[in-house]
């Protein structure tokens, strides 16, 4: 697994965009056993800056909802972000698709986790997950 090193990333859009009942967030998908790392690492820090955070059981995927305008700039390698426009996303309680769930629920998180602060916790537990797998 690697990580974006970059210091430069685009400028970090506005959570607001997905306050309410504004679903217009974008999606960061990422293995579950880095998403897991992540989410950890997020809620440990001195802010609790985690936003709501899908599983998906199929897949074995964690997306983390992000500001709208995340993807046209999101680098980060093992990851992918996409554009949802709102389109079959529930800011509910309620699983928001057949076959996923809620980790972190909207109404129990941030409405949204920071783009910048994500890439730091995604590169972390990439970090991590190689060190574990290396003592092996």
């Amino acid at each position: 697994m690697e990580t974006s090193q970059s210091n430069d990333p685009c400028m970090s859009p506005s959570s607001s965009a997905c306050a309410g009942g504004d679903a217009r967030c974008d999606l960061v998908t990422v293995p579950t056993r880095q998403g897991l790392e992540a989410v950890d690492i997020l809620r440990r820090g001195a802010a609790d800056s985690v936003g709501p955070v899908l599983h998906d059981d199929g897949c074995g995927t964690l997306g983390f909802l992000v500001p709208a305008g995340t993807a046209a700039c999101w680098d980060v390698p093992g990851s992918t972000c996409t554009e949802t426009d709102g389109r079959g996303l529930r800011l509910d309680p309620g699983p928001p698709v057949e076959g996923s769930d809620w980790l972190l629920p909207p109404g129990e998180a941030d409405l949204a986790t920071d783009p910048v602060v994500l890439r730091r916790a995604l590169g972390e537990a990439a970090r991590l997950i190689e060190a574990a797998d290396n003592c092996r």
